[in-house]
């Protein structure tokens, strides 16, 4: 039995292992074994769009002389990455009884500069300045990694140009948008030999010197010359690497990926069984797994996504239900929904 084949009796016989081969502050590679595609690309896409972090949502500009449009600013302030440490601290703004933000579902930075110099200023990131009413010193403050200490580029000024502005920093993941994505990327690979015939390359006189192998290729044996084809083979080896966009560390992207996604399996358990009832049911004697974050009592609470135009798209941008009335009152051919010719 060669070294791959032993490895891989003991691993089933120990169930799902990771082992990771580079972690530092900017990225984490590791491998995950003896679990299936779906598994493992489910925590890909969970990494990717539904870890919490904090990102500017709305800009209250009071002065802008400078040659940028509002929008313009704000759309580039709404991509600064800002630290998310303990950002459960705060709530969605959906979840919060407040109108429209306060400081339990947000975090407020301020911004004011002014040149009064002949020569260009430069404004950055590292001028936007928290509120001290945040939960914690470091959510909602600019992520700066350059050596010099500025962060990203905002804006440039001439003499006497102004930009005076308030920002209003809010919690949500990057299925609502992408700047409340943890990640710039989530590099996915398994069978890098592509023994399992998964991909057809293309190439035009030597598929071997056109397509190099990738990183990953030096984990595993390549394939030997008249090696028989097992169709039945599935993938069990996945490699993955998970890049930061700054508001939170690598191995926090994965470990909140983890946590999210046993949250999202322990309300589905709990919705499958909750319709044989409580007295006697499925439900009351379930003693499977469950999340740490699942309370088998109060039940998974998932309030869902709001929009621009309401709770969950049920209604429309004008109040009530969707396609009940518009900001109008009636038409001139009778109350909405109504045909001019009843």
């Amino acid at each position: 039995m060669d070294y791959d084949a032993m490895m891989m009796d003991e691993g089933e016989s120990l169930g799902p292992s990771v082992k990771i081969h580079h972690a530092d502050p900017t990225y984490v590679s590791f491998e995950i074994n003896n679990v299936d595609l779906s598994t493992s690309n489910s925590l890909r896409r969970v990494m990717q769009s539904e870890i919490p972090i904090i990102a500017i949502d709305l800009v209250e500009v009071e002065e802008n002389t400078s040659v940028l449009a509002d929008e313009f600013i704000a759309h580039r302030l709404g991509l600064i990455p800002l630290n998310a440490t303990d950002v459960d601290s705060l709530l969605y703004t959906r979840e919060c009884e407040c109108e429209q933000y306060c400081e339990h579902c947000s975090v407020k930075l301020t911004l004011h500069a002014r040149c009064t110099s002949d020569e260009v200023m430069k404004v950055y990131a590292r001028d936007l300045i928290p509120d001290p009413g945040r939960p914690n010193q470091y959510v909602g403050s600019p992520v700066i990694t350059d050596p010099d200490g500025n962060g990203p580029l905002i804006a440039k000024l001439r003499r006497d140009q102004e930009i005076k502005l308030t920002c209003i920093a809010k919690k949500g993941i990057a299925k609502e948008h992408a700047k409340w994505m943890a990640t710039t990327a989530v590099g996915f690979e398994y069978d890098p030999h592509n023994k399992l015939r998964h991909i057809d390359l293309w190439y035009e006189n030597d598929p071997k010197t056109e397509w190099p192998p990738s990183e990953y290729a030096s984990y595993e044996d390549p394939p030997q010359e008249g090696e028989p084809f097992d169709y039945d083979a599935e993938p069990s080896r996945f490699y993955v690497r998970v890049e930061t966009a700054g508001g939170l560390p690598p191995d926090s992207i994965v470990q909140e990926g983890v946590k999210v996604l046993q949250q999202k399996l322990a309300g589905l358990i709990h919705e499958l069984n909750e319709g044989e009832g409580d007295a006697g049911g499925a439900g009351a004697n379930y003693n499977g797994p469950q999340s740490p974050e699942y309370s088998g009592g109060a039940g998974w609470q998932d309030q869902g996504y709001t929009t621009p135009y309401g709770n969950g798209g049920n209604q429309s941008s004008w109040g009530g239900a969707a396609g009940g009335t518009t900001p109008y009152g009636t038409t001139p051919y009778g109350n909405p929904g109504q045909s001019g010719w009843s």
